[in-house]
């Protein structure tokens, strides 16, 4: 029962990925974040700034707001292939970052 138990495990740690993100005032580290396809995506938001972020993306469904020293986890069904934009909603003209999903 505990091989059983200890594949099942192994097969859904396999089944997603850890991406990690920072945001500092408007500013997003990296910029572009590469995913596989048909996977689970945890991104790991930590906002290293001196104001509060909002990590926001419209195509993903996904909003999140950090005060500054704050980190979360926001996680994200299997995509197909393509790119999907996010940005920081308290800064607007900053850089918008991408999830590439390849």
């Amino acid at each position: 029962m505990l091989v059983s138990t200890l594949t099942s495990f192994s097969t859904l740690a396999d089944d997603k990925v850890t991406l990690e993100l920072k945001m500092k005032d408007g500013d997003m580290i990296p910029l572009v974040l590469n995913a596989p396809s048909n996977k689970i995506i945890r991104i790991k938001v930590s906002n290293i700034g001196k104001g509060p972020v909002e990590f926001e993306s419209t195509q993903l469904i996904k909003e999140k707001v950090l005060a500054p020293g704050a980190s979360s986890v926001i996680v994200i069904a299997p995509k197909k292939p393509g790119t999907y934009i996010f940005f920081d909603d308290f800064h607007l003209n900053k850089p918008k970052g991408q999830l590439i999903v390849k």
